[in-house]
Order: C-alpha cells, then structure tokens, then sequence
C-alpha cells in the first residue's frame, strides 16, 4: 500500500520496492519470498526541502537506524552518508532525493497522511 501511494505521489520520482511488479528485482523477489517486507526507498523530486520536510512527520520518526517496529525514515545523503563524497555517494545510487522509510506496525493510513503531510 504505502509504495503504490508513494508511486503516484507527485513530489516523488521513483520508487525502489521489490513488491511493485515494474521493480528490477520483483521477478527474483518473487520466487524467494513470501511477502515483499516493510522497506522501501523512494527519491523525491526536490531533495532542497527534504530536512524541511521530515520536520513535519507525526507518526514516522526520522532515525539513522531502520530496525524497529516503529516506522522509520532516513534521508542518507544528510544522515548515514554525510560524509561520504557527493560522486562516491551517487556512484553508490545514494542520491541527493534518495529517502529510506522502513514501514512499521502503524495503521496504513496514519502513514499516508503522515507523508502525504510531509511531501504535500
């Protein structure tokens, strides 16, 4: 539910997530998995307001690590790869935009009002 909502989103660009039957990966997901999990990344179109933009999260927490039963999201260009060279970085496909938002036990919807509330 959340990548088909972000999918569609128009502050966003792309979205990485096995479970999306466009995603380089879904075939081989597929035969190894059950269900697709709880992380996804996306890249938003203007990655200027990003910082802003998590500031207006409500229910997902802003967090390095992503391994909770929390909702969770990371923007690593300014987080975990700070100090890796923008090149080096990219090279790695860690964009500017890119965000990583690893999906909780909150209820669906307060998630989606939650980034619709931040990416509006």
């Amino acid at each position: 539910a959340m990548a088909k909502f972000l999918k569609t989103h128009k502050a966003v660009a792309n979205v990485h997530y096995p479970g999306l039957p466009d995603d380089p990966g879904h075939a081989i997901a597929k035969k190894q998995m059950r269900r697709f999990g709880g992380m996804l990344s996306f890249e938003v179109r203007d990655p200027s307001r990003i910082v802003e933009r998590f500031k207006r999260l409500e229910v997902i927490v802003p967090a390095e690590s992503l391994g909770g039963v929390e909702s969770l999201i990371e923007h690593p260009a300014s987080m975990t790869h700070a100090s890796v060279p923008k090149e080096q970085r990219e090279k790695q496909g860690i964009t500017d935009g890119l965000v990583r938002f690893s999906i909780g036990l909150e209820d669906v919807q307060d998630l989606t009002e939650d980034l619709e509330r931040a990416l509006g």
